[in-house]
């Protein structure tokens, strides 16, 4: 195709990624109430005498979290959609072989998402709010409110789910012959302090919370060179048993 062509494709996929996330949205939305009890629960294991609440500091803030908290819904019930469309962009450049290894691979990676959003949300948000409060001075009472809340739940999810695509990715650039276990084995410095920065811009700038993105994301960089070799491992036995 040509490079305009590209573009023009690439400029469906992102349209029809964004109509399916307003969809959902909207969908979530009638369900915000819900979703209220939903967003509590992290807070609520991490301060289970109730003594730390959510509060709001504008006439709108209200209306406008009930609008964000639809619009992350909205995010998770589309990721099938938002990887679908990603992996069709990807697809008509690849050999027939190639796409009927990646075809699984939308719904593992939609699968791994959810898991990855679901082990933050259950485990470490609780673990993290509760070291951030109480790491305060004892004379000093937190006053959260719903819409800082809500961004720090936010973002840390969406980058839960994505740290666990790492080894979907190491799998899709494992079968193109981009990378293999040796590369990913020798990288192993450069990815430690890639772990680092990375666990340093998504996660509060503490050693608590930056550790509970960064062991999980470098756990799973190992996991990615274990399945790279399992791979390799199969590629050769056809070649021993000629």
């Amino acid at each position: 195709m040509p490079f305009l062509d590209h573009l023009e494709e690439l400029r469906w996929r992102i349209i029809k990624i964004l109509a399916g996330m307003i969809i959902a949205s909207v969908a979530c939305y009638f369900f915000s109430d819900f979703l209220f009890i939903w967003l509590r629960y992290p807070l609520e294991k991490a301060v289970p005498d109730g003594s730390v609440d959510l509060n709001f500091l504008k006439v709108a803030e209200g209306f406008t979290v009930r609008l964000k908290l639809s619009f992350l819904a909205g995010i998770f019930v589309s990721i099938p959609i938002t990887i679908y469309q990603v992996w069709a962009f990807i697809m008509p450049g690849l050999y027939e072989h190639e796409i009927k290894a990646i075809i699984p691979l939308v719904f593992i990676s939609s699968i791994l998402f959810l898991v990855g959003a679901a082990i933050c949300f259950i485990w470490v948000l609780p673990f993290t709010i509760n070291f951030l409060l109480n790491i305060a001075p004892e004379d000093v009472k937190p006053v959260l409110t719903i819409n800082e809340y809500l961004t720090f739940v936010m973002w840390t999810t969406i980058a839960y789910g994505l740290v666990f695509q790492t080894p979907i990715v190491a799998l899709f650039l494992g079968k193109l012959g981009i990378v293999n276990a040796r590369i990913l084995g020798k990288g192993r410095r450069y990815a430690i302090v890639a772990v680092a920065a990375i666990s340093s811009i998504v996660t509060p700038p503490d050693i608590f919370s930056m550790a509970m993105m960064g062991l999980p994301l470098y756990l799973l960089y190992e996991a990615s060179i274990i399945i790279l070799k399992i791979i390799g491992k199969r590629g050769k036995e056809p070649e021993l048993a000629g």
